[in-house]
C-alpha cells in the first residue's frame, strides 16, 4: 500500500530514513520557502539527490549543507539561466515546478501588468523549465513532472482570485497536454492542487490587509477543517507523485485542500 502522508524523519539524528526516491534526481523550483522548500526537504529525506532552486539567494541558502540537497540561484523567467542550470544539472527523474504568485482581485481589478506577470511566472515558467529538461527525460526513458496548480481555477472558482485562478487553470491544461503527448514515452505529468496553505507568501498577503487578524480568520473560515494547511502537508502527495508508487498515474489533478472543494 502506498504511504500518502508526510515523509518520515528521525528527528534525533536528522538523517534520511526513507528510500522511496532512492537513486532518483529531483529538480525543484521556488525551494526557498513554503511548499517548494518543504518538498525539497521531503524528497531528500526519501533518498533523492535534490537540486533546489530559487531567485531568493538568501532564503535559499538556508538549505545549504542539508544532506542530499544542492542549491542554485535561479530566475525561472530567465530562459538563458534556466538553460544554463539545466545543462549543469543534467537529466532529473523528477521535476517539481512550484514557482508562482497570488494576485488578489476580480477581472475589473486586474491590470495589464498583473495579467502579464501572473502568466509569465505561474504558467510560462513551467513551460520554460519543462522545455529545458524534457528532451533529456525522454532520452532517459521518462520521468515524473509535477506542476503546482491550485484548487482555484479549473477546479473551483474562488472569490477575488481572477488572474490567479485563470493562470492555475492554464497550469492544469498544460499538465494534461504534456501527459497526453508523452504518455507512451515514459513521461508522467500530474498537477498538485493545494487549498490554502500557511506559507510565508500567504503571511505577507495577510499582513498587507488593513486588519491582518480578520484577514487570517477569513482565510481559515473558508476551510471546512477550520484551519490552514501546513507546507509539510503537501509533501506526502508530492513524494507519492514523484515515486514509482504512482507509476500508473498521469494527467491527474491531485487535490489536497482540507475539503474546500466538497
Amino acid at each position: 500500500m502506498a504511504y500518502f502522508g508526510p515523509s518520515k524523519r528521525d528527528e534525533s539524528e536528522g538523517e534520511n530514513v526513507g528510500t522511496r526516491l532512492a537513486g532518483k534526481t529531483a529538480f525543484v523550483t521556488a525551494a526557498a520557502q513554503g511548499i517548494g522548500h518543504a518538498v525539497a526537504l521531503a524528497f531528500a529525506r526519501e533518498g533523492a539527490k535534490v537540486w533546489a532552486t530559487d531567485i531568493n539567494a538568501a532564503k535559499l541558502a538556508t538549505l545549504d549543507g542539508t544532506p542530499g540537497i544542492q542549491t542554485r540561484v535561479l530566475d525561472v523567467l530567465d530562459d538563458a539561466r534556466v538553460a544554463a542550470v539545466a545543462a549543469e544539472v543534467g537529466t532529473p527523474d523528477i521535476l517539481f515546478n512550484c514557482a508562482g504568485f497570488v494576485h488578489g482581485g476580480t477581472l475589473l481589478d486586474c491590470t495589464e501588468e498583473q495579467w502579464k506577470f501572473a502568466f509569465d511566472l505561474n504558467v510560462r515558467s513551467h513551460f520554460v523549465v519543462i522545455r529545458a529538461f524534457l528532451p533529456g527525460m525522454l532520452a532517459n526513458g521518462g520521468g515524473s513532472i509535477i506542476n503546482v496548480a491550485s484548487v482555484a481555477g479549473s477546479i473551483k472558482g474562488i472569490v477575488n482570485r481572477f488572474v490567479y485562478g485563470t493562470t492555475k487553470a492554464a497550469v492544469v491544461g498544460l499538465t494534461k497536454s504534456i501527459a497526453a503527448d508523452y504518455v507512451r514515452q515514459g513521461i508522467r505529468c500530474n498537477a498538485l492542487c493545494p487549498g490554502t496553505v500557511d506559507t510565508p507568501s500567504l503571511g505577507d498577503r495577510i499582513n498587507a490587509n488593513a486588519d491582518p487578524v480578520q484577514a487570517r480568520k477569513d482565510f481559515i473560515a473558508r476551510q471546512p477543517m477550520g484551519r490552514l494547511a501546513t507546507a509539510d502537508e503537501m509533501t506526502g502527495a508530492a513524494v507519492y507523485l514523484a515515486s514509482d508508487e504512482s507509476a500508473f498515474m498521469t494527467g491527474q489533478t491531485v487535490i489536497v485542500d482540507g475539503g474546500i472543494t466538497i
